[in-house]
């Protein structure tokens, strides 16, 4: 009966109360002059120099290796060391030792993973989020996935597949922001078009407070096209816009779905809107006639993992 509410008129490809995850419905990243008295008579007469095990180098802060990403904060690195990501280089501002940074620093050192400390004005020109909280590091290229490792996934966890569609989403934040929340919903995968719109950034990730970590992302050529092909793979694909036929809350969101966000100015692309299966809305009743892309996101993430019964 739901279905029959939300569905375009004509359009009777899959019965959601049949869905299996069967595998068959798919098509299956100068030495200091003034402290050499000083040392040198702390170290006694056979002063032998002294190796610092734990932080290497200044000069070494220049031997980033070529193929790095960049993530700033403590959140970010913490689960970046939390998910096994490899770190090809950690950098701790000098006198950062307390609260997560120690944690940070100890995790890293069981890892066996360089770690230098140097002044804070060198990481605030390193830093590109201006936010680094006394720790970047250079990690390993996130890689993307395919929309078949997304599918792959829900049917390894025997869910139905829950993804996010972001139709050339561009400010880092919201990126990051959505992408925290569908970490926290469980959803299975994020899908973005490979132009105009941002990538797996620095800044996503600090926003995303390290669940960049942890949500497979896809970049496609085509957003309409991937529409189609998770149509032929039993997906209900369902826009969000403020002409939507019906409220969020009042719509089927259940069984297999992917979720569709539009772009911060614009909204859905007028083809991929066309390609929803449905277009939901959020009710607004005060002067202000839209929310902020990721807070939409949530909204509907939250009803969608509502519905699932979870």
């Amino acid at each position: 009966m739901a279905e029959a509410r939300n569905r375009k008129s004509g359009n009777s490809r899959f019965d959601r109360k049949n869905f299996s995850g069967d595998s068959k419905k798919r098509g299956i990243k100068g030495d200091e002059r003034k402290g050499f008295k000083s040392e040198s008579a702390k170290r006694g007469f056979y002063g032998a120099p002294v190796k610092n095990t734990e932080f290497e180098n200044l000069e070494m802060v220049n031997a980033v290796p070529e193929e790095s990403d960049k993530l700033e904060g403590r959140n970010s690195v913490m689960e970046a060391l939390k998910a096994n990501r490899t770190i090809n280089k950690l950098f701790i501002a000098k006198g950062e030792k307390e609260g997560s940074i120690r944690q940070i620093i100890a995790i890293a050192r069981q890892k066996g993973i360089i770690t230098t400390e140097v002044d804070k004005n060198i990481l605030d020109g390193m830093s590109t989020t201006r936010s680094h909280q006394g720790v970047i590091a250079y990690v390993a290229v996130k890689e993307y996935v395919e929309v078949d490792d997304i599918l792959a996934a829900a049917q390894e966890k025997g869910e139905p597949p829950f993804i996010i569609i972001l139709d050339e989403i561009s400010d880092p934040h919201n990126f990051g922001a959505i992408l925290r929340t569908a970490n926290a919903v469980g959803a299975h995968g994020v899908i973005i078009p490979k132009r105009r719109a941002i990538g797996l950034t620095s800044t996503v990730s600090k926003a995303s407070a390290g669940a960049v970590e942890y949500v497979p992302v896809s970049r496609v050529t085509n957003i309409s096209q991937t529409i189609e092909y998770l149509k032929k793979n039993n997906v209900w694909v369902v826009g969000t816009d403020s002409t939507g036929e019906k409220a969020f809350y009042e719509s089927d969101l259940k069984g297999p779905i992917a979720l569709v966000v539009g772009s911060e100015g614009e909204g859905m692309g007028k083809l991929v809107r066309e390609k929803c299966d449905f277009v939901v809305n959020i009710p607004m009743h005060g002067e202000i006639s839209s929310l902020n892309a990721s807070v939409a996101a949530a909204i509907v993430m939250y009803e969608i993992l509502k519905q699932r019964g979870k």
